[in-house]
């Protein structure tokens, strides 16, 4: 009962937390970046279960970090085009977890959920990245399949304009493709508190959205093919509300967990740093949308990640093969091929 009732507090507060962050109440750390920079929370320990992925492999070897899904007869993880994680903090020995995006088919991430002996009862937040299909549709399904356990109020984070209808057009195809639209009031129907930010905000102890990314490199375009409708208008979509996950891992630094990174995952990474006033990268993990982009866009990408110099570099999702070859190549003793299912353990 303590438990629950400590949980329920905890809820309340990320609420009222969120609130006064989007609203520009951030903590003060300097002068020159102070409206930018928040006081991050270090974690002891890190731990991020990809529960939706586009690729699958029961014989991938392990690494130093890793602790991958192995088949047996009658049971399999499912892949697909789409991308979901499941996280947990510790932070002073308390242990805290969030989802963050839900892929594409909801019966595969529950799935996978089941065959990892997830509890999605004890998640305290749930957050999604952006406005596309292949990170929302499973949310719907999963909360519905896991409503008696989720606490009532349970934040669902989201960025600006994730509800919002959009399209794209596909390689080939001379028509934009409906991409659909996420509903607010279907999901605060299941029992969760939708909590809109456009600032760092803290979502979970030690893990923070970003805050609406800033656009700082040169060679980082949003793809022109996306569309976002505004009132009554079809506009490009510029993602200026695409959210990223970052922690602060106890002497280890920065880890950065993207959704898309439409905006550039450059500009990711820097943003986080900035907001969080750390430059020490741990890891950088997610999807990287540099699927059919020219390949000195790729290079551009792998060499200012290289001089980051983080420790780990995982691509996920819409990384796109040509930039895993070249992620691979340029970063070998860094790169981790993901496999869907895949628990990656940062820290202590």
């Amino acid at each position: 009962m303590k438990d629950e009732m400590d949980r329920r507090e905890f809820i309340k507060l990320s609420i009222a937390t969120g609130a006064l962050l989007a609203a520009g109440d951030l903590t003060k750390t300097g002068d020159a970046m102070a409206k930018d920079t928040i006081k991050i929370t270090e974690v002891d320990k890190l731990t991020i279960w990809v529960l939706a992925d586009n690729f699958y492999d029961t014989n991938r070897k392990e690494s130093k970090i890793t602790k991958r899904y192995r088949v047996v007869p009658g049971k399999s993880i499912h892949a697909q085009h789409g991308l979901s994680y499941y996280v947990e903090t510790a932070v002073n020995g308390k242990t805290s977890a969030c989802m963050f995006d839900y892929g594409l088919d909801p019966l595969g991430v529950i799935n996978n959920i089941e065959l990892l002996g997830l509890d999605i009862g004890k998640t305290g937040a749930f957050s999604l990245s952006h406005g596309h299909y292949d990170h929302f549709v499973g949310a719907i399904g999963i909360l519905k399949q896991y409503r008696s356990r989720i606490t009532a109020g349970t934040p669902f984070f989201v960025g600006e304009e994730v509800f919002n209808r959009r399209y794209s057009l596909r390689p080939g195809r001379t028509e934009y493709d409906d991409l659909g639209q996420l509903s607010k009031e279907d999901l605060e129907g299941l029992g969760v508190k939708v909590v809109e930010v456009k600032k760092p905000t803290q979502i979970i102890p030690g893990a923070y959205f970003t805050g609406n990314i800033d656009k700082v490199t040169d060679y980082e375009k949003v793809a022109p093919n996306y569309l976002i409708k505004r009132g009554e208008k079809q506009e490009k979509d510029d993602f200026r509300g695409e959210q990223a996950v970052c922690f602060n891992v106890k002497g280890r630094g920065i880890v950065l967990l993207s959704g898309c990174a439409h905006v550039g995952i450059v500009n990711t990474v820097r943003h986080a740093q900035k907001v969080s006033g750390v430059d020490k990268m741990h890891a950088v993990m997610g999807g990287f949308h540099l699927i059919n982009v020219k390949q000195e866009i790729i290079e551009k990408t792998v060499a200012d990640i290289k001089a980051m110099k983080p420790e780990y570099i995982v691509p996920t999702h819409c990384t796109g093969f040509e930039a895993m070859v070249s992620f691979n190549r340029e970063m070998p003793n860094e790169f981790i091929l993901n496999t869907t299912g895949t628990r990656y353990t940062f820290g202590a």
